[in-house]
C-alpha cells in the first residue's frame, strides 16, 4: 500500500472482531452483532467521540450484509447528492444488492435535509448509517430518530489504545517505548484511535530507530488539544460536570473539570457567571458568603486576566464546593413564581394599598394597617398575601448552615403570628 495512505487507513479493520473498545456493540453479545444474527439490517446512528471507529464499524456493517457501501459527508453533501446516489440505486442495481448509505457527521444536515432520507428508508431504497460526535437528540429531528436506532459508541480506553500499539508493532515495527513512554504516548491519544495513529506515524519519521523515553517522546511530538468544543455538546457536558462535582461537595472532581475547562480554552468569565449562578443556586442562604465571593472572583479576574485571576476562580470553585449546601431559596423562587403565574389577577390586600386620594381612603385602602417598627416585637403579624390567595410557606430552610439561623427566625414569626390569628 502506498505510504501516502494514512497509517489509520492502512490498519483499518478488515472485521468486527478487530473493532477495539465497544465490545457492547460487535462483541459475542453486542448489539451489531445480535442484528448480523437476525439476517436483516437495520438503519442506525453511529455516536461517539473521534476516532472511535464510526467508520469502521459502518464498512463493516455493509461488508456483514453484502451491501454496496456508499458514503457521503454532511460538510460537503446535500440533497443533490443524495438524489444522485438513491438514482443510482434504482437505475443501476449492482447484482441486486441493497446499498448502505454512510453519512458523516450528519448532525451538520438541516430539518429539511434530514427529512429527505425518509422516503428512501421507509421504501428500503437504502439503509442509512449516520455517524455523529454529538447528541442526536439535539441535532436529529424526530421523524429521522423515530426510524433508527441509536446506538453510543465509547471513546478508546488505555487497554483499547494497547491493543491498537501492539496491532501496529505486529503489521509494521516496533517503536521501541520505553514503558513510560508508552503510556504516555497512549494519555497524548486521549482515548482517539485516529489520533493515536497520526502520533504514531509522526514518531516512524521523526525517531532514528533508537529507545525512546518519556522525555524524548515529549520533545518529538506535541501535546493534543484539549476534547472541547466551546459551542457543541461536550461544553454543555462538561459545564455540568462542573456544577455537578460543586453540588456533590467534591473539591477535587470540581477542580478537575475546571481546569478540563480552562485546557479546552473555555472564556474564563464564562465560568465565572457559572459559578455565581451555583453560589446562589446550590449554595444559597446555607452559607451567604459564597455569593459574594464568586462575585469579588469574577471581578479579580477581569481585574488580573489570566493565568493570575484564574486562581480567584480556582479558589471559589474550592469553597463552593466546601460550603454547606441549600436550594431551598431557588425551591421557593420557583414555588413562587408558579403560584404568581396563576394569581396574578389578584390584588394586594387593601390593608396594605396606599390612599393617596380620598377616593381611596373611602374605598378602605390601607384601613387598619399596622406600622411594624412601632409593634412590641417590630412585627405586626399581618397578612400581605391577596385575600383570595391561601399564606404558602414557600421557603423551607434546611438544617445546614447558616439556614439554621433562618430556621429559627422563621419559626420565631411563626409563633408571634400565631398569637396575633
Amino acid at each position: 500500500m502506498s505510504h501516502s495512505v494514512p497509517l489509520a487507513e492502512q490498519l483499518r479493520p478488515t472485521t468486527l472482531n478487530d473493532i477495539v473498545g465497544q465490545d457492547h456493540l460487535v462483541g459475542t453479545d453486542g448489539f451489531i452483532t445480535s442484528i448480523i444474527k437476525g439476517g436483516r439490517p437495520l438503519s442506525i446512528i453511529l455516536w461517539g467521540p473521534p476516532g472511535c471507529g464510526k467508520t469502521s464499524i459502518a464498512r463493516l456493517y455493509a461488508k456483514a450484509f453484502s451491501m454496496r457501501f456508499e458514503s457521503m459527508s454532511a460538510v460537503f453533501s446535500g440533497i443533490a447528492d443524495l438524489k444522485r446516489i438513491v438514482k443510482e440505486c434504482e437505475e443501476r442495481p449492482l447484482l441486486g444488492k441493497a446499498t448502505l448509505l454512510f453519512v458523516d457527521e450528519i448532525h451538520r444536515f438541516n430539518k429539511a435535509q434530514q427529512d429527505a432520507f425518509l422516503p428512501f428508508i421507509e421504501n428500503g431504497t437504502i439503509v442509512l448509517v449516520g455517524a455523529t460526535a454529538e447528541n442526536p437528540s439535539f441535532y436529529l429531528n424526530n421523524a429521522l430518530l423515530s426510524r433508527l436506532r441509536v446506538l453510543k459508541l465509547n471513546s478508546l480506553d488505555k487497554t483499547s489504545l494497547s491493543q491498537l500499539l501492539d496491532y501496529y508493532e505486529s503489521k509494521k515495527k516496533p517503536l521501541n517505548l520505553t514503558p513510560d513512554a508508552r503510556q504516555m504516548l497512549i494519555d497524548f491519544a486521549q482515548g482517539d484511535g485516529r489520533y493515536f495513529f497520526n502520533l504514531i506515524e509522526n514518531l516512524q519519521h521523526l525517531s532514528n530507530g533508537e529507545s525512546i523515553d518519556a522525555s524524548t517522546l515529549k520533545d518529538l511530538i506535541q501535546k493534543r488539544a484539549a476534547l472541547f468544543d466551546k459551542a457543541d455538546d461536550q461544553h454543555y457536558n462538561i459545564i455540568s460536570a462542573l456544577h455537578k462535582s460543586v453540588r456533590g461537595s467534591d473539591p477535587d472532581a470540581s477542580l478537575y473539570w475546571f481546569a478540563r475547562m480552562l485546557e479546552g480554552g473555555e472564556e474564563p468569565l464564562f465560568i465565572a457567571r457559572r459559578l455565581i449562578r451555583m453560589a446562589s443556586e446550590d449554595v444559597g442562604l446555607a452559607d451567604p458568603h459564597a455569593l459574594p465571593l464568586a462575585i469579588a472572583a469574577k471581578d479579580t479576574y477581569e481585574m488580573l486576566g489570566s493565568p493570575e485571576g484564574e486562581l480567584a476562580l480556582a479558589e471559589v470553585v474550592v469553597y463552593l464546593a466546601l460550603a454547606p449546601k441549600s436550594n431551598a431559596v431557588y425551591t421557593a423562587y420557583k414555588r413562587a413564581r408558579e403560584l404568581a403565574s396563576k394569581t396574578s389577577h389578584r390584588d394586594p390586600p387593601a390593608i396594605i394599598l396606599n390612599a393617596p386620594t380620598k377616593l381611596m381612603k373611602e374605598m378602605g385602602y390601607g384601613a387598619g394597617y399596622m406600622y411594624d417598627h412601632d409593634t412590641v416585637h417590630g412585627f405586626s403579624g399581618q397578612n400581605y398575601f391577596p385575600d383570595e390567595v391561601p399564606r404558602e410557606e414557600m421557603y423551607q430552610p434546611v438544617e445546614r448552615g447558616f439556614e439554621r439561623e433562618m430556621i429559627k427566625r422563621i419559626d420565631y414569626f411563626n409563633k408571634l403570628r400565631s398569637k396575633k390569628l
